[in-house]
């Protein structure tokens, strides 16, 4: 059994936590989620995709738990035993030399958030001062192949389950960035609220990420296509079915990709000239799993009149990108000692 812990990547996300272990890649990408008893914060049940199979389907005295909201933790305790869970399973509890990670974490982030990230992965057993904190897009980036380190500019927008991060990056940098609490799990209350407005019925979050993957979309569909979707009358708190259409779906969701195109539009406004020009010719990269909901990017193109492009694998390019300097440590000197790149314990 090896002694040395191996270097990882944590991609720590709203809907979505993966790890990524040095020289194998994810090797977990689980949902950011427990269930836990309501009587006792420290009798945890599941996590990560044990507790989706649960998610809605719990009994009066257990609750499922979503530690992080809009990227960031907002129940601690519960951010640990889920931390410690994933990166015990991706390298095993017996290693006398703890890992070293780089983890992603969102632009505009607070001190205090900043720490809590930190002292999260140092109990999940990450080494002391070997925690290196890395703003999503910069490192979406570098899992998407761009050449973040030249001198020319890239813009990518990272739209995860809570955060959109928008970033336009040049030799190692982020020079114009700009984070709004949009992103799928957005999508998914403003399905609940439409539902509950128009047909005074309750449904469950992975019901609406259910409808949202069927039917929904940043651009009116020409054909309408329609789902059954079941829930709980408010009146009569019986179950009921409705069909809702396609067409429902885009109206519930507009607003949501006119904030994300704002988001880019702010960045883009603010990017220098030389920049700017480089983004044009280059276009703009998608990351995130909200970032395939369908037409998104044929929305922000027609919107803004320059080419968008759509990562091959969405969802793991800040993973990789965090797996990348893993597996290349001596990058981090390259970067240097700027605003979005710190190690555990600088302020």
């Amino acid at each position: 059994m090896a002694i040395i812990a191996p270097d990882i990547g944590i991609d720590l996300g709203t809907s979505n936590t993966q790890v990524y272990v040095k020289k194998k890649g994810i090797v977990i990408d689980e949902p950011s989620m427990l269930v836990a008893d309501r009587t006792g914060r420290h009798a945890v049940r599941a996590i990560g995709e044990e507790a989706r199979v649960l998610l809605g389907r719990t009994a009066a005295d257990v609750t499922s738990v979503r530690p992080l909201s809009d990227g960031m933790i907002r129940d601690f305790d519960m951010t640990q035993y889920m931390l410690q869970y994933f990166v015990r399973k991706a390298i095993g509890a017996s290693r006398l030399v703890k890992p070293r990670a780089i983890m992603t974490i969102p632009c505009r982030v607070s001190p205090i958030e900043r720490r809590a990230v930190r002292k999260a992965a140092i109990y999940a057993g990450v080494r002391q001062g070997q925690l290196h904190l890395v703003e999503k897009p910069f490192a979406a980036a570098i899992g998407s192949g761009l050449t973040v380190f030249e001198p020319v500019g890239s813009m990518v927008v990272d739209i995860g389950g809570g955060t959109t991060e928008a970033a336009v990056i040049s030799l190692g940098g982020i020079v114009v960035s700009r984070s709004i609490r949009i992103g799928g799990v957005k999508m998914d209350e403003s399905i609940i609220a439409y539902v509950k407005r128009e047909f005074n019925m309750v449904i469950g979050d992975r019901t609406a990420e259910d409808v949202k993957i069927a039917l929904g979309s940043a651009l009116p569909l020409k054909e309408d296509r329609r789902v059954l979707v079941r829930g709980r009358d408010m009146i009569t708190n019986l179950p009921q079915t409705v069909e809702i259409s396609s067409a429902a779906v885009y109206e519930a969701l507009k607003g949501a990709c006119q904030a994300i195109l704002g988001a880019i539009a702010h960045v883009l406004e603010r990017t220098p000239p030389e920049l700017a020009g480089d983004v044009m010719k280059s276009g703009i990269h998608l990351t995130g799993g909200a970032s395939q909901l369908f037409g998104l990017d044929q929305y922000i193109a027609s919107e803004l009149d320059m080419p968008v492009l759509l990562a091959r694998d969405p969802m793991g390019c800040a993973a990789m990108g965090a797996g990348h300097l893993a597996d290349n440590i001596e990058l981090l000197h390259r970067i240097g000692k700027s605003s979005f790149l710190r190690e555990d314990g600088e302020e």
